[in-house]
């Protein structure tokens, strides 16, 4: 059986995801789709709109046969380390194909993107250093050095979100030595980020989210953009739980752990460098909400998404010298989910993986995996406390989700 994998958060799965499933079995010939998917925390440093459980069952309801989860000590991460270990758990599990949407949609030339940079991979640095001492932020330093070096030629657009992640997954490949044939798809209709929905039947995540969020009874439906099990898994969720997660339902507990940490102790944490710390606590202080605190921090140099990210990691107590080991590649395998043709899969990889498969959490001990166990025991108290009491003892007692 040929295995095509994807690299995914599905917040939550929408008609472009199951577009791109569908794309990924069709450009790769591949039996089953395995999906790596970021656990309850994202790669730009937000909580999932519901559990990892309820977009696993998302998943696997439209083409998708296998769901592991990719450690937040890889999820909540710059694009490289995302990338690093998104691949290294598709290589593990045997994958022949890796098929990602971006904004280009040719992989010839994000090869040719590579090739280039690697040639001129001294230049590229002192150009980046040169733009980030204007006071630009390290993401913008690197597309306008790139840009000034490109001249114009057919290289991949690395200022766009989705290209910036396929360089780097093919980026990951090579260096890891892996077999997996790089594929992609072009994103159809709605832009990453785009706010309001494009077409009739394609919409970003961004915007279904918004509109789920939006208390403005003339804002439509967002039922035409999701398949219709995504749709229901949606209202069962806002049913079971009494809503969905975003960042302003954690603020009190951020802003507590900003207070109550001395600067030293936020020193400690990932990624909050260049006495960060100060500004940091200076504007828990004073917001009166997330996102009035996170305009008062953003700067050039701090990019809404780096601060997101600082933010999980100060919300987690993630330190730098526990998330600073090991980013290479990952060390487990979370199953969070399968289909019958994925079980048939698996059962059939078994003696190639090369990583634990971990399908319950009391018979793996390595300590790495408390990173996971942790965030999600502190996403679930982004809701009220009996629905949260509920949600935190799914990470111990909820078997890998099985669809016949």
């Amino acid at each position: 059986m040929k295995a095509v994998g994807v690299i995914v958060e599905y917040n939550p799965f929408h008609n472009g995801h199951a577009y791109h499933v569908q794309s990924a079995k069709e450009a790769s010939g591949a039996d089953v789709v395995v999906a790596v998917m970021s656990g309850n925390f994202l790669q730009r440093g937000e909580p999932a709109l519901v559990s990892k459980w309820y977009r696993t069952k998302m998943a696997l309801l439209n083409g998708v046969d296998v769901v592991i989860e990719l450690p937040y000590q890889f999820a909540v991460q710059k694009a490289e380390t995302f990338a690093n270990g998104a691949v290294s758990i598709l290589d593990a599990v045997g994958c022949h194909s890796l098929c990602f949407g971006s904004e280009s949609g040719d992989i010839l030339s994000f090869k040719k993107t590579i090739k280039f940079i690697e040639r001129n991979q001294q230049q590229l640095d002192d150009n980046i250093q040169k733009n980030i001492k204007t006071g630009v932020s390290y993401p913008k330093a690197l597309s306008l050095s790139y840009q000034e070096m490109s001249s114009g030629e057919e290289f991949v657009n690395l200022a766009k979100p989705n290209n910036i992640l396929g360089y780097h997954y093919i980026k990951s490949l090579l260096e890891q030595n892996s077999h997996i044939e790089p594929l992609t798809v072009q994103r159809k209709n709605a832009d990453y980020h785009d706010e309001h929905f494009a077409t009739e039947t394609i919409a970003s995540a961004t915007s279904i989210r918004k509109a789920l969020f939006s208390n403005n009874e003339d804002h439509p439906s967002i039922e035409q953009y999701v398949p219709e099990t995504t749709y229901q898994l949606l209202k069962d969720y806002q049913f079971d739980f009494g809503g969905f997660h975003r960042w302003e339902n954690y603020w009190p507990l951020l802003q507590f752990r900003l207070i109550q940490s001395s600067p030293n102790e936020l020193r400690e944490i990932y990624e909050v460098e260049e006495g960060l710390e100060h500004r940091l606590k200076g504007a828990a202080i004073t917001s009166i909400s997330f996102q009035d605190f996170m305009q008062q921090v953003k700067t050039k140099r701090y990019t809404w998404t780096r601060l997101q990210r600082i933010c999980v990691h100060i919300l987690t107590n993630s330190k730098k010298d526990e998330m600073k080991t090991g980013l290479e590649k990952a060390s487990y395998l979370r199953l969070l989910g399968m289909t019958q043709k994925g079980k048939e899969y698996l059962n059939k990889q078994k003696s190639h993986v090369s990583l634990p498969l971990v399908s319950k959490l009391s018979a793996f001990k390595q300590p790495v995996i408390m990173h996971d166990i942790k965030a999600s025991q502190i996403y679930s108290l982004g809701l009220g406390s009996a629905s949260a009491a509920r949600l935190s003892q799914l990470e111990y007692k909820q078997p890998p989700i099985y669809i016949k």
